[in-house]
């Protein structure tokens, strides 16, 4: 087996950091060298173990999640991690300035733990060329049907498996709406401001529309889908009994199953 790839959990929820920190630990080839709570802790962290990943929220208590990276970006020495951004829905406007100042990944949370694992493997893959890791196979295999995966097919069969009806407006918006995130991730940090928008002028509708479109065919799968494909699809990222999620969670983690199969970032 290559080299383990060296991460840095960063967030000031602890039940967060204890799930990732498990999840990552049972990961052959992934290794966490440090879990800070707080921004200064992180950065000190980045410092001292020089990882070569950095999962981080993005509001964080003493230093935010912008201000470690302005601190990394700031550094002369050493190699500069890669970074993967934790998010909330509605923090539109530092989403941008995180895109700005060079985040390699957004993840909206809640978050597909798998997807995680993927998407960590695929930003460091220059780290561990050739590894005998049954992971890194996953991962190549991935890369390789990436070539020739038929996305609108993709979609079509997630939201049949989910049961969306097809008759309904919603089923279109949503379509469109997971298509267009996973060709620009930057849609998630203006949901309102630009994606309804852009789908709304598509079929000549209001983005409210659009909205309301989206929540009920949510709403519709939620009502008639089966429980267990529900989990299969969603995975550790909901408690399916419990909640729905919001339409820029069911668009999010649609669009980044789609992603990682294509491997477009």
């Amino acid at each position: 087996m290559g080299k383990k790839i060296k991460i840095v959990v960063a967030d000031d929820n602890r039940s967060l950091c204890q799930m990732l920190e498990d999840f990552l630990h049972s990961q052959e080839d992934l290794e966490v060298v440090g879990v800070a709570y707080n921004g200064l802790e992180a950065w000190e962290m980045v410092q001292g173990q020089e990882p070569d990943l950095l999962i981080i929220d993005l509001v964080m208590p003493s230093l935010d999640g912008l201000g470690v990276i302005e601190k990394i970006n700031s550094q002369t020495t050493g190699i500069r991690p890669k970074i993967i951004m934790l998010t909330a829905f509605g923090q539109e406007s530092l989403t941008h300035q995180a895109m700005v100042l060079g985040v390699d990944y957004f993840i909206l949370k809640p978050f597909d733990l798998e997807i995680l694992g993927k998407r960590i493997r695929s930003l460091t893959q220059d780290i561990n060329t050739v590894s005998s890791s049954p992971m890194s196979s996953t991962t190549n295999a991935v890369t390789n049907a990436g070539t020739t995966i038929n996305l609108g097919a993709e979609v079509t069969n997630m939201m049949h498996q989910i049961g969306i009806p097809a008759h309904v407006k919603g089923y279109q918006y949503i379509r469109d709406a997971i298509l267009m995130v996973v060709e620009d991730v930057s849609f998630l940090g203006a949901v309102t401001k630009e994606l309804y928008p852009a789908i709304a002028k598509k079929y000549n509708t209001a983005p409210s529309r659009v909205e309301r479109g989206i929540r009920h065919a949510i709403e519709l799968a939620w009502e008639r889908g089966h429980i267990e494909t529900l989990k299969r699809i969603f995975g550790y990222s909901l408690n399916i009994e419990r909640q729905k999620p919001t339409n820029s969670e069911f668009v999010a983690l649609l669009a980044d199953k789609l992603r990682v199969m294509s491997k477009v970032s």
